[in-house]
Order: structure tokens, then sequence, then C-alpha cells
């Protein structure tokens, strides 16, 4: 075979056939990152969009709503002598609490209903002789004047007031030293004990109820125009890692207030003024009432 047939035969058709793979070759190569551009366009509107959610960062703490945290104390000076309420026990609104000693205000208290019955008994007594006025003239016997009597009469009546008002004021101290629940609700403190003497106004033990709880979030100034009611929250809190509670922002304070809680990132400043913003929880949680929470809220561009 002559040489010009074997490049026409052999040596054109094969470099025609390399010359294929390599175009196809580079076709896939073009393809392929075609592929991968338009894979990432298709990502970065979704970066975009998340990037443009604004969020507020902030720190708070789980408090109860108002008039859901009492703190009970005496009136009157005394000695306790009963505290049937523990910590951790659940109470109802009107049980004893504290009973404090009350030996001589309950002397009184008996003396004080003894003359209420007395004078009782003494103007039952004079109003029937009131009526017995009206017979007398009948069998000749002069009754007292109209006059004498009505006298006596009232002066039985305020004497019977008198002893009555006698025994409200002393069952209105008795009870003073009772002191019972004033909410239903759990003991989560107790401060004093049996056999301690007190003084008024004394702490002697707080009450929660522990089926009322909030945030109370401190919001930082230059954070106060991205904040609006009812934007949804996002909590957490240390100990509960990858675990995350709904809330909703219920409340916004009307003034700044200084600072309570620091701050956990050392870069946020401690000294500054914040907005307390209460926040409602969305679904139930195992937090406990005063524990530290970390707080994100979906905020939006200050208002032009």
């Amino acid at each position: 075979m002559s040489p010009s047939m074997i490049l026409g035969r052999v040596v054109l058709p094969a470099s025609a056939v390399v010359l294929l793979i390599v175009l196809a070759w580079q076709s896939i190569q073009t393809i392929a990152s075609r592929a991968g551009a338009t894979e990432v366009v298709r990502v970065e509107p979704g970066l975009a969009a998340g990037a443009g959610i604004d969020r507020v960062m902030a720190e708070g703490r789980v408090a109860t709503y108002p008039g859901a945290e009492v703190t009970v104390s005496t009136e009157v000076l005394g000695t306790v002598v009963q505290m049937p309420a523990r910590e951790k026990a659940a109470v109802r609104k009107g049980e004893l609490l504290v009973r404090l000693r009350d030996d001589e205000v309950r002397a009184s208290l008996r003396e004080a209903q003894a003359q209420l019955m007395e004078a009782e008994v003494a103007l039952r007594l004079q109003q029937a002789r009131t009526r017995l006025d009206g017979i007398l003239p009948l069998v000749a016997i002069q009754p007292p004047s109209p006059e004498a009597r009505r006298d006596t009469l009232m002066f039985a009546e305020a004497r019977r007031d008198a002893a009555r008002a006698a025994v409200d004021r002393l069952e209105a101290d008795a009870s003073r030293y009772r002191i019972v629940a004033p909410i239903d609700g759990v003991v989560i403190s107790r401060l004093v004990d049996p056999g301690e003497t007190v003084t008024p106004a004394t702490p002697l033990l707080t009450i929660a109820d522990l089926t009322r709880l909030r945030v109370e979030a401190e919001v930082d100034e230059f954070d106060i125009p991205r904040i609006a009611a009812n934007a949804a929250v996002t909590l957490s809190a240390e100990g509960y890692p990858d675990i995350t509670w709904r809330g909703r922002v219920e409340e916004i304070a009307d003034a700044v207030v200084p600072r309570q809680t620091r701050p956990e990132d050392p870069g946020r400043p401690a000294d500054t003024r914040v907005l307390i913003v209460r926040i409602a929880f969305q679904e139930k949680t195992p937090l406990r009432l005063g524990q530290r929470v970390e707080v994100e809220i979906m905020g939006g561009p200050p208002p032009a």
C-alpha cells in the first residue's frame, strides 16, 4: 500500500476521530460549567432575601405577669408560731401561710364579744319594757314617761353599737396575725421560720403563679426603631443546645431605663440605656422564673 493510500485510509480517519473526541470533551466541560453557573445564580436570590431579614438581638429574663408574683409581709409585731407553707408547695388563694402569736388580742376579742352579748340582752330588755308600757295603764300602774323610756332605749342601742364596733375592730386586729395567700401559686422562697419574731413590713415569703410567665428583654437604644408590636421572636437559653422556642412581642415600654442584665457578648456596652420589651410565649417551655434567655426579634427598617 502506497503512502498516499495509508494517509487517506488510516491517518485521516484516525485524526478525525481524535478531533471529534476532543470537541465532545470540550462541549461536556462547557455544559457543566454553565450548569454550575446557573445553579449559583439560582441560590443567590435566596441568600439575598435571607440577608434582607432584619433581626434584633437582645438579652432578657423570664418574669411573671403583673400581679402573678407577690411578696407577703406582716402588718404587726409578733412571733411566728405556725408556718404550714413550704418552698415549692402549691397554695390556693385564702389558704393559711403564717400564723403569729395572738393570745392577747384573742383574749381582748372574747371580752368584747361578751360585752356585746350583754349589751344586746340589755337592749332586748328595754324593748320589752317599752312594749309593756302600753299595758300598764290597763292595770292601774303608771308607766315611766315616754321621754324617759325613749332615752333609756337609745342608751341601750348606743351601748350595743359600741360593743359591736369593738368586736369588729378586734376581729380586724386578729386577722392581721393570720397571713393568708393573696393569689393561687407556688411558694418560691420562704424568708422566716417558726419561732422568729418579726416586725411590721417584714417580708415572710414570696408566691408566684408559674403558669403566667413571659420574657422581659432589654433592647439597646439604637435598635428601638426596628421593634414593633406582635413581631415574631425566637428564644433560646443556656443548657438547651439546638432548641429554640417561639414568642411574640406583646408590650413595648414607653421609656428607656438603665440596663439590668449584663450582656454575654463582651463587645457590647454594659452601661447603655435599654427599652424593656415584653414577650409572650407561643408554646410551652421548660424555662424557669428568673432564667436568662437570648432573644432574637424579627425587626424591620426604621420608619421613613
